[in-house]
């Protein structure tokens, strides 16, 4: 594939992806009754929404930036984190496998994400 196909689609499933996750993480920090009915079900106390939704928000800036890539590895980790941690949670709670499973579609989306920036950056350095 070439360096510039590879770019734009790097570039559409990231936005879709922080995308995401800025809803998401604006809807945890609002409070919204979805996200504390969420929570509630999980067993976590409320209070928790505001933390993953600054670190939702803050992890969405930095995968959308290049100039701190430690920063950018580390977002990426975070929301594997998230994702892993919220079908686990699912399971705990009792939502069963399929449900527990449905934060894995997220996660694919961002590999996706991650591997091609690790290909935009290599075609970069050899060109």
């Amino acid at each position: 594939m070439k360096p510039k196909k590879i770019k734009i689609i790097y570039w559409v499933v990231t936005i879709l992806f922080a995308l995401f996750m800025l809803f998401s993480g604006v809807s945890e920090i609002m409070q919204t009754e979805q996200a504390k009915e969420i929570m509630q079900h999980l067993g976590y106390p409320i209070y928790v929404n505001t933390i993953i939704g600054i670190a939702k928000i803050l992890g969405a800036l930095a995968i959308l930036q290049w100039k701190f890539q430690t920063l950018k590895e580390w977002a990426y980790s975070g929301f594997t984190v998230d994702l892993i941690g919220a079908g686990a949670s699912m399971y705990f709670a009792g939502d069963g496998i399929l449900m527990a499973l449905s934060p894995m579609a997220f996660l694919a989306v961002m590999f996706i994400s991650y591997f091609l920036w690790k290909k935009v950056e290599q075609t970069q350095k050899t060109a």
